[in-house]
Protein backbone atom coordinates (compact mmCIF):
# COMPACT_ATOMS: atom_id res chain seq x y z
CA UNK A 1 0.00 0.00 0.00
CA UNK A 2 2.58 2.55 0.85
CA UNK A 3 5.76 3.98 -1.43
CA UNK A 4 9.28 2.26 -0.80
CA UNK A 5 10.26 5.42 -0.74
CA UNK A 6 9.26 5.10 2.98
CA UNK A 7 10.92 1.48 3.50
CA UNK A 8 13.61 2.61 6.19
CA UNK A 9 14.59 0.53 9.10
CA UNK A 10 12.72 3.08 11.40
CA UNK A 11 13.82 1.03 14.80
CA UNK A 12 16.30 2.87 17.50
CA UNK A 13 19.59 1.84 17.22
CA UNK A 14 20.83 0.18 20.78
CA UNK A 15 22.17 3.32 22.10
CA UNK A 16 19.18 5.11 21.60
CA UNK A 17 17.43 1.93 23.34
CA UNK A 18 19.55 2.63 26.12
CA UNK A 19 18.94 6.69 26.44
CA UNK A 20 15.12 6.40 26.47
CA UNK A 21 15.97 3.23 29.28
CA UNK A 22 17.95 5.86 31.36
CA UNK A 23 15.11 8.49 30.98
CA UNK A 24 11.96 6.38 31.62
CA UNK A 25 13.70 5.39 34.93
CA UNK A 26 13.97 8.94 35.88
CA UNK A 27 17.60 9.07 36.07
CA UNK A 28 19.17 12.25 35.52
CA UNK A 29 21.61 13.04 32.49
CA UNK A 30 24.20 16.12 31.99
CA UNK A 31 22.94 16.05 28.31
CA UNK A 32 26.28 17.68 26.40
CA UNK A 33 24.55 17.63 23.07
CA UNK A 34 22.21 20.50 23.49
CA UNK A 35 22.09 21.81 19.83
CA UNK A 36 18.74 24.00 19.98
CA UNK A 37 19.96 27.59 20.83
CA UNK A 38 16.80 28.91 22.03
CA UNK A 39 17.37 26.16 24.49
CA UNK A 40 20.54 27.13 25.38
CA UNK A 41 19.97 31.25 26.49
CA UNK A 42 21.75 32.42 23.73
CA UNK A 43 18.40 33.93 21.71
CA UNK A 44 17.51 37.48 22.43
CA UNK A 45 15.09 37.91 19.29
CA UNK A 46 11.37 39.27 20.00
CA UNK A 47 8.31 38.47 18.81
CA UNK A 48 7.39 42.03 17.90
CA UNK A 49 8.36 41.44 13.94
CA UNK A 50 5.50 38.98 13.52
CA UNK A 51 2.64 41.82 13.90
CA UNK A 52 3.55 43.57 11.17
CA UNK A 53 0.16 43.96 9.36
CA UNK A 54 0.96 43.68 5.77
CA UNK A 55 1.44 40.30 6.59
CA UNK A 56 -2.92 40.08 6.97
CA UNK A 57 -2.92 40.45 2.70
CA UNK A 58 -1.94 37.40 1.02
CA UNK A 59 0.54 38.26 -2.13
CA UNK A 60 1.97 34.58 -3.22
CA UNK A 61 5.33 35.11 -4.40
CA UNK A 62 7.02 31.73 -5.55
CA UNK A 63 10.45 33.43 -5.11
CA UNK A 64 9.42 34.76 -1.88
CA UNK A 65 8.79 38.64 -0.76
CA UNK A 66 11.13 41.04 -2.55
CA UNK A 67 11.40 42.80 1.12
CA UNK A 68 12.74 39.82 2.63
CA UNK A 69 15.02 38.58 -0.22
CA UNK A 70 16.45 42.47 0.23
CA UNK A 71 16.94 41.90 3.90
CA UNK A 72 18.75 38.28 3.15
CA UNK A 73 20.67 39.83 -0.09
CA UNK A 74 22.11 42.80 2.67
CA UNK A 75 23.11 39.63 4.76
CA UNK A 76 25.83 39.01 2.62
CA UNK A 77 28.54 42.06 2.21
CA UNK A 78 29.22 41.64 -1.25
CA UNK A 79 26.18 42.71 -3.44
CA UNK A 80 24.06 39.65 -4.24
CA UNK A 81 21.27 40.63 -5.60
CA UNK A 82 17.89 39.54 -4.84
CA UNK A 83 16.77 38.25 -7.85
CA UNK A 84 18.87 35.57 -7.14
CA UNK A 85 17.68 34.50 -4.26
CA UNK A 86 14.87 31.74 -3.60
CA UNK A 87 13.27 31.75 0.16
CA UNK A 88 11.77 28.17 1.40
CA UNK A 89 10.92 27.34 4.44
CA UNK A 90 14.12 25.61 5.19
CA UNK A 91 17.31 24.31 4.33
CA UNK A 92 15.50 20.76 4.28
CA UNK A 93 13.21 21.95 1.81
CA UNK A 94 15.29 23.96 -0.50
CA UNK A 95 17.35 20.76 -1.01
CA UNK A 96 14.09 18.49 -1.53
CA UNK A 97 13.94 21.44 -4.45
CA UNK A 98 17.65 21.24 -5.62
CA UNK A 99 17.06 17.21 -5.76
CA UNK A 100 13.70 17.45 -7.89
CA UNK A 101 15.56 20.23 -9.88
CA UNK A 102 18.73 18.35 -10.59
CA UNK A 103 17.65 14.68 -9.96
CA UNK A 104 15.68 11.87 -12.13
CA UNK A 105 14.87 8.87 -9.98
CA UNK A 106 18.06 6.27 -10.04
CA UNK A 107 20.59 9.66 -10.23
CA UNK A 108 22.52 10.47 -7.30
CA UNK A 109 24.68 13.21 -5.53
CA UNK A 110 27.81 13.23 -3.21
CA UNK A 111 27.63 14.35 0.16
CA UNK A 112 30.53 14.47 2.71
CA UNK A 113 31.74 12.11 5.28
CA UNK A 114 31.45 12.32 8.66
CA UNK A 115 28.29 14.81 8.25
CA UNK A 116 24.98 15.50 9.55
CA UNK A 117 22.75 12.46 8.88
CA UNK A 118 20.41 14.27 6.90
CA UNK A 119 20.91 13.73 3.65
CA UNK A 120 20.08 10.07 2.72
CA UNK A 121 16.37 10.60 4.14
CA UNK A 122 16.82 13.65 1.69
CA UNK A 123 17.46 11.43 -1.02
CA UNK A 124 15.15 8.74 -0.11
CA UNK A 125 12.31 10.63 -0.85
CA UNK A 126 13.10 11.76 -4.02
CA UNK A 127 14.39 8.51 -5.36
CA UNK A 128 17.88 9.70 -5.69
CA UNK A 129 20.77 8.11 -4.13
CA UNK A 130 23.54 9.79 -2.23
CA UNK A 131 27.36 8.26 -2.69
CA UNK A 132 29.72 9.35 0.14
CA UNK A 133 32.98 11.16 -0.37
CA UNK A 134 35.54 11.49 2.38
CA UNK A 135 36.71 14.73 4.59
CA UNK A 136 40.35 13.91 5.66
CA UNK A 137 41.87 14.71 9.23
CA UNK A 138 45.47 16.29 9.06
CA UNK A 139 45.60 18.93 12.06
CA UNK A 140 42.11 19.85 10.52
CA UNK A 141 39.77 18.34 8.26
CA UNK A 142 40.13 18.65 4.43
CA UNK A 143 38.49 18.05 1.47
CA UNK A 144 40.77 15.73 -0.75
CA UNK A 145 39.42 17.04 -4.69
CA UNK A 146 41.16 13.83 -5.94
CA UNK A 147 38.78 11.65 -3.88
CA UNK A 148 35.54 13.46 -4.21
CA UNK A 149 36.41 12.90 -8.22
CA UNK A 150 37.09 9.63 -7.79
CA UNK A 151 33.57 8.89 -6.50
CA UNK A 152 31.68 10.46 -9.71
CA UNK A 153 29.88 8.56 -11.76
CA UNK A 154 27.54 8.85 -14.85
CA UNK A 155 24.85 9.26 -12.88
CA UNK A 156 26.58 11.86 -10.41
CA UNK A 157 24.17 15.38 -11.23
CA UNK A 158 25.55 17.48 -7.67
CA UNK A 159 28.25 17.82 -5.05
CA UNK A 160 27.27 18.60 -1.97
CA UNK A 161 29.77 20.94 0.87
CA UNK A 162 28.82 21.76 3.97
CA UNK A 163 30.77 25.08 5.18
CA UNK A 164 31.34 24.95 7.73
CA UNK A 165 30.76 21.23 8.46
CA UNK A 166 28.48 19.82 11.20
CA UNK A 167 30.30 18.40 13.18
CA UNK A 168 33.90 18.33 12.12
CA UNK A 169 33.46 22.49 12.24
CA UNK A 170 36.40 23.14 8.66
CA UNK A 171 35.44 25.22 6.29
CA UNK A 172 35.58 24.76 2.38
CA UNK A 173 38.79 26.24 1.80
CA UNK A 174 39.31 26.33 -1.97
CA UNK A 175 35.69 26.99 -3.16
CA UNK A 176 37.17 27.97 -6.48
CA UNK A 177 38.98 24.74 -7.57
CA UNK A 178 35.76 22.60 -6.38
CA UNK A 179 33.37 24.84 -8.74
CA UNK A 180 35.68 24.01 -11.78
CA UNK A 181 35.40 20.01 -10.88
CA UNK A 182 32.19 20.51 -10.86
CA UNK A 183 31.79 22.53 -14.51
CA UNK A 184 34.09 19.68 -16.01
CA UNK A 185 31.89 17.00 -14.91
CA UNK A 186 28.90 19.29 -15.58
CA UNK A 187 28.11 18.71 -12.22
CA UNK A 188 26.13 21.46 -9.67
CA UNK A 189 27.23 22.73 -6.34
CA UNK A 190 25.51 23.25 -3.41
CA UNK A 191 27.24 24.54 -0.53
CA UNK A 192 25.26 24.71 2.82
CA UNK A 193 26.58 27.73 5.18
CA UNK A 194 24.36 27.79 7.86
CA UNK A 195 26.92 27.83 10.27
CA UNK A 196 29.37 30.27 8.49
CA UNK A 197 29.01 33.08 11.06
CA UNK A 198 30.54 31.06 13.91
CA UNK A 199 34.23 31.30 13.22
CA UNK A 200 36.48 30.08 16.00
CA UNK A 201 39.80 30.98 14.71
CA UNK A 202 39.66 33.84 12.49
CA UNK A 203 37.43 35.50 9.66
CA UNK A 204 34.45 33.19 8.11
CA UNK A 205 35.82 31.11 5.66
CA UNK A 206 34.68 31.94 1.68
CA UNK A 207 31.29 31.98 0.82
CA UNK A 208 29.70 30.20 -2.75
CA UNK A 209 27.18 32.94 -2.80
CA UNK A 210 28.96 34.59 -5.94
CA UNK A 211 26.62 35.69 -9.15
CA UNK A 212 29.41 34.16 -11.56
CA UNK A 213 31.68 31.00 -11.37
CA UNK A 214 32.64 28.09 -13.48
CA UNK A 215 29.68 25.74 -12.54
CA UNK A 216 25.54 26.02 -11.50
CA UNK A 217 26.21 26.50 -7.92
CA UNK A 218 23.42 26.52 -4.78
CA UNK A 219 24.22 28.20 -1.60
CA UNK A 220 21.90 27.40 1.22
CA UNK A 221 21.62 29.36 4.77
CA UNK A 222 18.59 30.48 7.16
CA UNK A 223 17.27 31.81 10.01
CA UNK A 224 17.72 28.77 12.07
CA UNK A 225 21.08 29.10 12.98
CA UNK A 226 22.25 32.77 11.44
CA UNK A 227 19.57 33.92 13.95
CA UNK A 228 19.25 31.33 16.32
CA UNK A 229 15.53 30.65 15.25
CA UNK A 230 15.06 27.28 13.92
CA UNK A 231 11.34 27.66 14.51
CA UNK A 232 10.67 30.51 12.29
CA UNK A 233 11.10 28.30 9.37
CA UNK A 234 13.13 30.39 6.72
CA UNK A 235 16.02 29.18 4.99
CA UNK A 236 17.75 30.42 1.46
CA UNK A 237 19.44 29.70 -1.75
CA UNK A 238 21.57 31.93 -3.36
CA UNK A 239 21.76 31.26 -7.47
CA UNK A 240 25.02 31.81 -8.99
CA UNK A 241 26.80 30.27 -12.42
CA UNK A 242 27.19 30.90 -16.11
CA UNK A 243 23.95 33.27 -16.92
CA UNK A 244 22.08 30.14 -19.33
CA UNK A 245 22.11 27.84 -16.61
CA UNK A 246 21.40 30.35 -14.38
CA UNK A 247 18.10 31.77 -16.10
CA UNK A 248 17.30 27.89 -17.03
CA UNK A 249 17.44 26.54 -13.05
CA UNK A 250 15.76 29.77 -12.55
CA UNK A 251 12.61 29.34 -14.72
CA UNK A 252 11.87 25.36 -13.52
CA UNK A 253 12.44 26.45 -9.95
CA UNK A 254 9.72 28.92 -9.25
CA UNK A 255 7.84 26.01 -11.01
CA UNK A 256 8.69 24.02 -8.38
CA UNK A 257 8.44 26.89 -5.54
CA UNK A 258 4.96 28.04 -7.11
CA UNK A 259 3.75 24.73 -6.36
CA UNK A 260 3.82 24.83 -2.46
CA UNK A 261 4.37 28.44 -1.78
CA UNK A 262 5.29 27.01 1.66
CA UNK A 263 7.19 30.14 3.52
CA UNK A 264 5.14 32.40 6.14
CA UNK A 265 4.19 35.74 4.86
CA UNK A 266 4.42 37.27 8.98
CA UNK A 267 7.85 35.21 9.20
CA UNK A 268 8.90 36.94 5.60
CA UNK A 269 8.26 40.55 6.89
CA UNK A 270 10.16 39.95 10.10
CA UNK A 271 13.14 38.49 8.48
CA UNK A 272 14.55 42.01 7.57
CA UNK A 273 14.44 43.07 11.41
CA UNK A 274 15.73 39.62 12.71
CA UNK A 275 18.22 39.80 10.02
CA UNK A 276 19.50 43.27 11.13
CA UNK A 277 19.78 42.43 14.81
CA UNK A 278 21.25 38.80 14.93
CA UNK A 279 25.09 40.10 15.98
CA UNK A 280 24.56 40.20 19.65
CA UNK A 281 22.88 36.64 18.95
CA UNK A 282 25.78 35.82 16.85
CA UNK A 283 28.60 37.18 19.38
CA UNK A 284 27.20 35.13 22.49
CA UNK A 285 27.09 32.19 20.61
CA UNK A 286 30.47 32.71 19.51
CA UNK A 287 31.90 33.30 22.85
CA UNK A 288 29.98 30.42 24.51
CA UNK A 289 31.42 27.93 21.63
CA UNK A 290 34.93 29.50 22.74
CA UNK A 291 34.64 29.73 26.31
CA UNK A 292 33.31 25.78 26.34
CA UNK A 293 36.46 24.93 24.20
CA UNK A 294 38.69 26.51 26.23
CA UNK A 295 37.37 24.74 29.20
CA UNK A 296 37.82 21.69 26.93
CA UNK A 297 41.69 21.94 27.25
CA UNK A 298 41.49 22.83 30.90
CA UNK A 299 40.34 19.94 31.58
CA UNK A 300 43.12 18.15 29.69
CA UNK A 301 41.06 17.32 26.85
CA UNK A 302 42.48 17.71 23.13
CA UNK A 303 39.28 18.01 20.68
CA UNK A 304 40.39 18.13 16.75
CA UNK A 305 40.86 21.07 15.92
CA UNK A 306 37.05 22.96 15.01
CA UNK A 307 37.56 26.13 12.92
CA UNK A 308 33.91 27.50 13.35
CA UNK A 309 30.31 26.12 14.23
CA UNK A 310 29.23 24.92 17.60
CA UNK A 311 30.79 21.30 17.65
CA UNK A 312 33.58 19.27 19.35
CA UNK A 313 35.15 16.42 18.29
CA UNK A 314 37.06 14.04 20.92
CA UNK A 315 38.68 10.74 20.59
CA UNK A 316 37.75 8.47 23.25
CA UNK A 317 40.39 6.11 24.36
CA UNK A 318 40.76 2.32 22.07
CA UNK A 319 40.30 0.20 25.01
CA UNK A 320 36.47 -0.17 24.27
CA UNK A 321 33.55 0.16 21.31
CA UNK A 322 32.05 3.23 20.62
CA UNK A 323 29.10 1.67 21.53
CA UNK A 324 30.72 0.46 24.87
CA UNK A 325 32.22 4.04 25.93
CA UNK A 326 28.23 5.22 25.05
CA UNK A 327 27.03 3.02 27.69
CA UNK A 328 29.81 3.53 30.51
CA UNK A 329 29.71 6.81 29.96
CA UNK A 330 25.66 6.98 30.15
CA UNK A 331 25.99 4.95 33.36
CA UNK A 332 28.20 8.03 34.55
CA UNK A 333 24.78 9.82 33.94
CA UNK A 334 26.72 11.71 30.79
CA UNK A 335 24.86 12.20 27.35
CA UNK A 336 26.80 12.57 24.32
CA UNK A 337 26.59 12.12 20.65
CA UNK A 338 28.95 8.85 19.08
CA UNK A 339 30.61 9.64 15.86
CA UNK A 340 28.90 6.98 14.24
CA UNK A 341 25.84 9.08 14.29
CA UNK A 342 27.72 11.23 11.98
CA UNK A 343 29.42 8.15 9.73
CA UNK A 344 33.33 8.79 11.50
CA UNK A 345 35.22 6.44 9.35
CA UNK A 346 36.97 5.17 13.08
CA UNK A 347 35.90 4.58 16.39
CA UNK A 348 35.33 5.57 19.10
CA UNK A 349 34.53 9.43 19.37
CA UNK A 350 32.35 11.18 21.01
CA UNK A 351 30.69 14.37 19.52
CA UNK A 352 29.88 17.41 22.37
CA UNK A 353 27.52 20.72 21.84
CA UNK A 354 29.47 23.90 22.50
CA UNK A 355 27.01 25.97 23.34
CA UNK A 356 25.64 23.88 26.11
CA UNK A 357 25.36 26.24 29.14
CA UNK A 358 28.73 26.67 31.02
CA UNK A 359 28.34 25.09 34.40
CA UNK A 360 26.43 21.94 33.03
CA UNK A 361 29.51 21.79 30.29
CA UNK A 362 31.87 22.00 32.99
CA UNK A 363 29.74 19.22 35.47
CA UNK A 364 29.62 17.23 31.96
CA UNK A 365 33.16 17.24 30.91
CA UNK A 366 34.19 15.99 35.33
CA UNK A 367 32.04 13.43 34.84
CA UNK A 368 33.10 12.18 31.21
CA UNK A 369 36.88 12.23 32.79
CA UNK A 370 35.95 10.48 35.75
CA UNK A 371 34.84 7.79 33.12
CA UNK A 372 37.98 7.48 31.26
CA UNK A 373 39.57 7.26 34.40
CA UNK A 374 37.73 4.69 35.47
CA UNK A 375 37.12 2.74 32.44
CA UNK A 376 40.18 3.10 30.46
Amino acid sequence: MFSHRLAWDTAPNAYSRTVAEHRALGRPLIDLTESNPTRAGLVDAKLDPLTDTRALQYDPEAWGLHAAREAVAAYYDHGVDPSRILLTASTSEAYSYLLQLLCDPGDEFLAPRPSYPLFEFLAGLQNVAVRQYPLHYHEGWWLDLASLEECITPRTRAVIVVSPNNPTGNYLHHPGALAELCARHSLALICDEVFRDFALESAPGSTTAYPDGPCLSFTLSGLSKVCGLPQMKLGWTVLGGPRDLVADASHRLELIADTYLSVSAPVQYAATQWLGGRHTYTEATRARSLANLDSLRRHGLAPLRVEAGWYACLRLPATHSEEQWMTSLLDDEVLVQPGFFYDFESEPWAIVSLITPPARFDQGLERLLACINRVA
